[in-house]
């Protein structure tokens, strides 16, 4: 077995990492941070809260991502140096520190590297999220919630913003759906490979006779719609119900009928919004994950139309993705790039980033291949 030098694979992670400063173009980075940071200090800023919310996330996440480049580069410089004298020294310690600095420079460089292949329309906006419950009753709903948790706690990790609209929850456990947003720039193209069918494969906690019950939830990605899209809505085309939103055990959150449910007649899509005091805003809001759900579907519809001008089949949507199994065995496991992991309850706890990468590389490789 060929023993490969650490100075060549530090070369070869140098000039991966200077690939992906040309793609994500450093120089403009900096100066949209400069301009940011203008913005930010004008004194009337904050008289418009969605514009500042705005102008300060972007700005913060665009110098998290120059920060991470910055810091990789420093860290393959001093890694050179930690090798130089463990080599001097001959000292196996400082050897072994290099070589797992090594291993997690190939992680932290390949994951960079994953943010270059969002190339897509709407990749670079944020997400909406929406959980169901499908089949396996009381199990599948607490399945949505644990889904629901997944979520969170990865962008949590990631320190992504989240606001929840809206929780339906089921009668005995668990809930029947929930929709989120996750406000961070390329949320969607992070996350739209989560879309489709969940399963878990599990001893039911719900069951007195301790058997295997397989249950399904559906996860629903869609990007945020922005000024510049052309979602018209005809008020004629809508149902609007207006009702008292509710907690775990339909205890009342609000004590007035303040949570809008939005019924889109023509296309049967149903939106609702509850975490608002305010019925207006609960509308509002409901309306603006509406018009990213017809975006979405307007996308879906002329990629489907120009797959079958190619003579392509094209995959429906809703069909199983990936399986959470925990008994008889452990396994998480994607049924499209064959990414696995052994420990589910890392996973359920917001460990995804391998099977996000995975899905991102795999979806490129699909996209690349029908152009």
């Amino acid at each position: 077995m060929a023993v490969i030098d650490p100075a060549e694979e530090i070369n070869e992670l140098t000039g991966t990492l200077a690939s992906i400063q040309d793609v994500l173009d450093l120089g403009v980075m900096r100066k949209q941070i400069e301009e940011l940071g203008e913005q930010a200090a004008e004194p009337d800023l904050w008289n418009d809260q969605e514009r500042a919310q705005q102008v300060t996330s972007r700005l913060s996440y665009l110098q998290g991502e120059v920060n991470r480049i910055e810091s990789l580069g420093r860290r393959l410089e001093d890694l050179g140096v930690l090798y130089e004298l463990a080599a001097a020294e001959d000292d196996e310690e400082t050897r072994a520190e290099a070589d797992r600095e090594l291993e997690s420079l190939k992680n932290d460089i390949g994951a960079l590297e994953v943010r270059t292949l969002l190339s897509g329309e709407y990749d670079a906006r944020e997400a909406v999220v929406t959980i169901n419950s499908q089949a396996g009753g009381v199990d599948a709903a607490d399945w949505a919630q644990m889904l629901l948790r997944m979520y969170l706690r990865w962008a949590e990790r990631k320190g992504y913003p989240t606001e929840v609209y809206e929780t339906s929850y089921a009668e005995e456990a668990g809930i029947k759906s929930a929709t989120f947003t996750v406000k961070a720039p390329y949320a969607y193209g992070t996350l739209r490979g989560e879309h489709g069918t969940h399963r878990l494969v599990r001893i039911s906690p719900f069951d007195n006779q301790g058997r295997r019950q397989t249950s399904f939830a559906g996860v629903d990605v869609v990007p945020v719609v922005e000024t510049t899209d052309h979602i018209d809505i005809n008020e004629d085309d809508l149902r609007v119900d207006v009702y008292r939103s509710s907690g775990p055990g339909g205890q009342g959150v609000n004590t007035t009928d303040s949570a809008v449910r939005l019924t889109h007649l023509p296309t049967g899509i149903v939106v609702s919004c509850q975490n608002e005091r305010s019925q207006l805003q609960n509308k509002a809001t409901a309306m603006a994950v509406l018009q990213s759900k017809l975006l979405e579907r307007k996308r879906q519809e002329e990629a489907a139309a120009l797959n079958e001008l190619r003579g392509e089949s094209t995959t429906s949507w809703g069909t199983q993705i990936r399986n959470y199994v925990l008994h008889p065995y452990q396994i998480v496991k994607d049924l499209r790039t064959g990414s696995e992991a052994g420990n589910p309850a890392a996973v359920l706890d917001g460990d995804l980033d391998q099977f996000i990468e995975a899905e991102i590389r795999w979806t490129r490789r699909q996209e690349s291949g029908a152009e």
